[in-house]
């Protein structure tokens, strides 16, 4: 061969290499892609109901009900930027710089127990909107939402703890059980009567000195709690996590509570935060959870209405219902049934 081809042919391989080095180099973004679709109405892998009701006469129901999840790149986890790129030019999948998904430094332990602990309050919310939507009572009541591993509460209080009385002075919000605890001096007794897993416990501990306010402190937190009459288990896996089922158990409980079928026999999926007065919140990777639902099969998909706008130019057979309650919601739903009133639904 010539001097020239060969310089062409060395060229070609060393672009070829450079190329493919490149490929792989990682880049600081993760990838979301469409996750596993969960019908929240059917039975976990333990074949058990997901959702399990006792202390409240529960219905049977028809259809499907859709939990919609994505599939994260993880904190720990390596992108290449061939990846990225096919990630962010593809079809319902996303590219997103890592540091608008993850703090930086933290583990992958610690971002699945703050996903678990978004859970965990995401099914408390739905079960208060669901009872409230369908006139259960409901009785807020101040609750414990953290306890330092460093205070007196240490071993002694537990997050979900119900607080009726501090000092055998009643409480009923968040703000009384903070001023009575205030109220005593460093050092002094603190008597709670708690209820926790349905049972009432008395639980006494010495207060501690906060270094900042220089009052007496047991190292809690305490937030709005909820006590009902019915029972609601989830039998969730622990590896799913975040608030953006909520939508979703809201209205499987509503469903399973009321004597109306709300579903009619229909495949219906959803996504959305919601809290406790029923109010749905946006989510993210609304486009892989869409994409995920119609692989599952479902026809309906209910997407909170700041999401909208996301789902600009996707492509669906299923039906996109806007909604911002679960109250509207269910009278989506409802709609759905009467071909009189389907031309009236909020679509996306």
């Amino acid at each position: 061969m010539t001097r020239q081809t060969w310089t062409a042919v060395v060229s070609a391989l060393f672009f070829v290499i450079l190329a493919a080095a490149l490929a792989f180099v990682p880049v600081p973004y993760v990838i979301y892609s469409p996750g596993r679709a969960y019908n929240v109405l059917g039975d976990n892998a333990a074949n058990q109901p997901i959702i399990q009701i006792s202390g409240i006469q529960s219905h049977q129901t028809s259809g499907q009900l859709f939990m919609t999840t994505v599939a994260v790149t993880r904190s720990s986890g390596r992108v290449g930027l061939g990846e990225a790129l096919v990630a962010y030019w593809g079809p319902a999948r996303d590219a997103l710089p890592r540091d608008a998904v993850y703090t930086q430094g933290k583990s992958d332990e610690q971002v699945r127990t703050e996903e678990q602990l978004l859970m965990d309050t995401s099914k408390q919310d739905a079960v208060v909107a669901a009872l409230r939507q369908a006139d259960v009572p409901v009785h807020p009541m101040p609750v414990v939402a953290s306890v330092s591993v460093a205070g007196p509460a240490h071993e002694k209080l537990q997050p979900g703890d119900l607080i009726e009385s501090v000092n055998r002075q009643p409480v009923a919000t968040p703000d009384d059980v903070r001023r009575i605890i205030r109220a005593a001096a460093p050092g002094d007794e603190v008597s709670l009567d708690i209820v926790r897993d349905r049972q009432p416990l008395n639980v006494r501990l010495s207060s501690d000195l906060s270094g900042q306010s220089r009052s007496a402190v047991i190292g809690i937190t305490v937030d709005t709690g909820y006590s009902y009459e019915p029972r609601i288990d989830f039998g969730v896996g622990r590896d799913i996590g975040g608030p953006s089922a909520g939508l979703v158990f809201a209205l499987a409980v509503y469903d399973r509570i009321t004597p109306k079928d709300l579903l009619n026999q229909r495949s219906v999926a959803g996504t959305g935060t919601i809290n406790s007065d029923g109010k749905v919140g946006p989510i993210g990777g609304i486009q892989e959870k869409v994409d995920g639902a119609q692989a599952a099969g479902a026809q309906v998909f209910l997407v909170p209405a700041a999401n909208c706008r996301d789902l600009a130019g996707v492509k669906t057979t299923m039906t996109l219902i806007r909604v911002d309650t679960l109250d509207s919601a269910i009278r989506s739903l409802d709609a759905l049934a009467d071909p009189a009133q389907q031309g009236q639904l909020p679509h996306c």
